[in-house]
């Protein structure tokens, strides 16, 4: 066996290894005209991770390649073991792409994919009502119906909407609207949950009560989700990690503290206009910075993720 060749099944061993113990692995290259989305993202069950970026540098595309939406030029997508899309290596691929230990093209569709998709629009049925809404994805993987039903009062009672499960969408504020699609979201139980900009076209009040939610049930459940966002207080809320997509490729990838901290890429630096740094909360009730970098000018804008000792969910501060 050559060395290239040794190389290869190395990497392919990897590459299936990471995959069988991800939530979601995904390898993938996307050509739209001149634009290429040249990019690799790995999950760990539970995580979240916040994909950053400008306009147009491919985060949608991405997210709908993941969802089986666009189909890519080549790579692969797996949730959880289960391989989802891999297409053949494309030669002129402007990065080296990890090859597979199969060269079996595979297509999952996107309704058998387990991926959940909520974006700005809360894309309801208008002729079903809350309840029927939620139940469908639940129909569709074969519940009977009045368990469905059942298990969709239940959902939309944590989301806070009990006693509108008769209501149809036309009946309902674009927050409750957006509160029905993530339980509908969250119900299915999906392997990967991918929200492309959720909070976007909801005022703030709404947003903030949309966020915590969703934060709440996301940790609740141990739901795996990249979330596209433009919003420092959606790192903060619900982030374990940060991806920055850049002209369609991930040039930086780590903790929100880390990445919107030392602001290497100029979006970090402009998304947190200021700087983030991590704090403990004391017995006393003050924070107490875990490590000192320098002396920051007055008046320096600084946010602040504060974790309480004998708690695991963090408070921010401005």
């Amino acid at each position: 066996m050559n060395a290239e060749r040794a190389w290869g099944d190395a990497t392919a061993e990897r590459a299936s290894d990471a995959a069988a113990t991800s939530a979601l692995d995904a390898d993938i290259t996307v050509r739209r005209g001149a634009f290429v989305l040249d990019a690799a993202l790995t999950l760990a069950p539970g995580e979240v991770l916040a994909l950053l970026g400008p306009n147009g540098s491919g985060k949608s595309t991405l997210l709908a390649a993941i969802a089986g939406l666009v189909r890519p030029g080549s790579g692969h997508v797996s949730a959880g073991g289960r391989v989802l899309s891999r297409m053949p290596v494309a030669p002129q691929s402007a990065r080296p792409v990890a090859p597979h230990p199969s060269d079996t093209q595979v297509w999952v569709e996107p309704a058998q994919r387990s991926i959940g998709l909520l974006g700005q629009d809360p894309l309801l049925f208008p002729h079903l009502n809350a309840a029927a809404n939620v139940a469908y994805g639940l129909l569709a993987q074969g519940v009977p119906r009045p368990r469905a039903l059942e298990r969709a009062r239940e959902w939309l009672d944590a989301v806070g909407l009990a006693g509108l499960e008769r209501r149809r969408p036309h009946a309902l504020s674009g927050g409750q609207q957006q509160r029905v699609a993530i339980a509908r979201a969250l119900a299915a139980r999906p392997s990967v949950l991918l929200l492309d900009e959720p909070m976007a076209a909801l005022d703030v009040q709404t947003a903030a009560a949309t966020r915590e939610l969703l934060a709440e049930r996301i940790r609740e459940t141990g739901t795996t989700a990249i979330m596209v966002t433009h919003d420092v207080l959606d790192v903060v809320a619900l982030a374990d990690r940060v991806a920055v997509l850049s002209q369609g490729r991930i040039v930086d990838d780590g903790s929100p503290e880390r990445v919107l901290g030392e602001r290497a890429t100029p979006f970090a630096s402009a998304l947190a206009g200021g700087r983030l740094v991590a704090g403990i909360v004391g017995d006393d009730g003050l924070v107490r910075l875990e490590r000192a970098e320098g002396v920051l000018p007055r008046g320096t804008r600084v946010w602040l993720i504060a974790e309480a000792r004998d708690a695991s969910s963090s408070q921010s501060f401005q």
